[in-house]
């Protein structure tokens, strides 16, 4: 009991600072770094729903764990697509205050 009262809290803290570091990463100007932790989270729900189906596990059920086991992935992606949105419409910003000035 008192390892899961002391785990539930560090992993929602860890998933949050994760997300604070998806907003930073995906604010910068290259898209790549943005998608570092969505690409990761995929890759290792990846790796765990093909263990399942190496285990005999049947195929509804990986898919079906498949879908579930790439919520953060979700999350982080869009919290990606809406920092590289607003990094978008600032981009387009500074480029017609650049025009105005000519």
């Amino acid at each position: 009991m008192s390892f899961v009262v002391f785990f539930i809290p560090v992993l929602l803290a860890i998933m949050v600072g994760l997300g604070f570091l998806q907003a930073y990463l995906s604010k910068r100007e290259g898209a790549v770094p943005g998608l570092i932790i969505p690409f990761s989270f995929f890759l290792l729900s990846l790796m765990w729903v093909l263990d399942m189906h190496m285990g005999g596990v049947d195929a509804v059920e990986c898919l079906l764990a498949l879908i579930l086991a790439n919520i953060p992935t979700y999350i982080y992606l869009a919290i990606y697509f809406v920092c590289r949105e607003k990094y978008r419409k600032k981009n387009q910003m500074d480029k017609m205050n650049i025009q105005d000035l000519d």
